[in-house]
């Protein structure tokens, strides 16, 4: 490793915990470290360590803080392995940090720090690149983190794929990233096959191929998809459409990529990478017997999580601003949006997800006019809001899913509403990057209001403040 810069912050308060001695480690592993600055400005974009003692409710507030809830990478460093239980590693991820250990858990604690590091910057400089931008845009901490999992997996792993989530989310796009970024030193071609439009009499022929005269109509031999994939990236979309017969037949090719063509007697081998995609649950279709479980074992080596818009709705004006500049002549600029038009975009509901948002982009562009802005009227009658409150549909149907869960868990009113109000804060301080001033004016309460929540907080005293007035 050439020198990666690092910073790093220290909240342990024991003398035991040997700080100075941790940095020289770091740096003769390769590490440059640097003192954080109290605000974070001159070490802004740049990964980062955190030690400490005990993963206190301090610990957690930096750790959001400092990683903007979960963007920037920090490492998070215990003392000793006893401060970092099952339940404390976990609540220390939640808070933001990419990983976490105790400097006392193995005999070289600095060189496995330098090789994370390492791994995150080659990841994460790939997450930056134009390749993946041009083609994923998203900059919401949800969406980075499942490029981050695209990336890692793609160019350090040669694991079968499943991608999961709703439809529109991009589910094939990431597909193409991954054959993309595959590291084999001989690629072939990506083959794409659609099973939900796989005929079940003819279903051989497209996997395995046919020999010539194998049925009627056969009047040639012809290869399927396995053995066009040789060398390369096999994409099986809406894998969870195939009957558990077609997935019994799959079974042998997926695990050891040998499979005999329709009427042939010879066993023909293929060397290709599996990604499958799927709007469906299919560990609950596993669980009720609709989907073979060795065939998703096979199938999901590493699984990567495609979040719906609703989950990234921080997003839309990037993705809008993506898809105006695409719809563009080459160098020019794209329109900016009026108040009223961005306010509506970001309020809206897309059900769609991402493919719903760029058809919708589409048409306002198809009715934009001249060099200004887009305005309302760009937008068509059709689909123009009912209600022009704006602050109507933020409690929507995702708030109440929410909510039922928790009430269906056994959850008080009283402990809803006191999570209700951390995860508004929580989310607030990160947005503003610890600046309490702008987290408060942002949630409609004083400075003093917020300072004393967090406060009373980590000493777990009753909470009397204007948050529960």
């Amino acid at each position: 490793m050439d020198g990666l810069n690092v910073w790093y912050h220290s909240l342990a308060r024991n003398p035991a915990f040997p700080v100075g001695a941790a940095v020289e480690a770091l740096s003769g592993a390769g590490l440059h470290l640097y003192p954080r600055a109290p605000d974070g400005a001159r070490t802004r974009g740049m990964p980062g360590i955190l030690f400490f003692n005990e993963p206190d409710a301090e610990v957690h507030d930096f750790l959001r803080a400092a990683s903007h809830a979960g963007v920037e990478r920090v490492m998070a460093v215990a003392a000793h392995r006893a401060s970092l239980t099952s339940g404390a590693a976990w609540g220390v991820l939640r808070a933001g940090a990419s990983d976490a250990l105790a400097w006392d858990h193995s005999r070289a604690p600095a060189t496995e720090i330098a090789a994370r590091f390492e791994r995150w910057a080659a990841v994460d400089a790939l997450v930056d690149s134009a390749l993946v931008k041009d083609n994923l845009a998203g900059e919401s901490a949800v969406w980075r983190a499942a490029l981050r999992q695209m990336v890692e997996v793609a160019r350090f792993t040669d694991a079968p794929v499943l991608i999961t989530g709703e439809s529109g989310t991009g589910k094939e796009l990431a597909a193409r990233l991954i054959h993309t970024l595959s590291a084999r030193p001989v690629k072939g071609e990506l083959i794409i096959l659609d099973c939900s439009t796989v005929v079940p009499e003819l279903s051989g022929s497209e996997f395995f191929g046919h020999e010539r005269g194998s049925y009627t109509g056969a009047v040639s031999a012809r290869d399927g998809a396995f053995a066009l994939a040789d060398r390369g990236t096999l994409f099986l979309d809406e894998v969870g459409e195939l009957s558990p017969r077609l997935q019994a037949e799959l079974l042998r090719v997926v695990q050891e990529h040998k499979y005999k063509r329709v009427g042939g007697n010879t066993w023909l081998e293929t060397n290709f990478r599996l990604v499958c995609a799927t709007n469906r649950n299919l560990q609950h279709e596993e669980a009720n017997g609709h989907f073979r479980t060795d065939f998703y074992h096979r199938i999901a080596g590493w699984t990567c999580a495609l979040p719906p818009l609703s989950e990234r709705v921080g997003d839309v004006p990037l993705l809008v601003n993506h898809f105006l500049r695409a719809l563009r002549p080459p160098q020019a600029e794209p329109p900016e949006l009026d108040e009223a038009v961005r306010d509506y975009l970001l309020r809206r509901e897309y059900r769609g997800n991402v493919r719903e948002l760029k058809a919708l982009v589409g048409r306002i562009a198809r009715r934009h006019v001249g060099p200004g802005p887009v305005t309302v009227g760009d937008i068509t009658e059709d689909e123009r809001p009912v209600c022009a409150d704006a602050q109507a549909g933020w409690c929507d149907a995702n708030f109440e899913r929410a909510i039922r869960r928790a009430v269906t868990l056994g959850v008080g009113l009283k402990e809803i509403g006191c999570a209700a109000t951390e995860t508004a804060i929580r989310i607030a301080v990160g947005d503003e990057e610890g600046n309490l001033q702008r987290a408060a004016r942002k949630l409609g309460v004083t400075d003093r209001a917020l300072q004393m929540r967090r406060a009373l907080r980590r000493t777990d005293k009753p909470q009397t403040d204007e948050f529960t007035n």
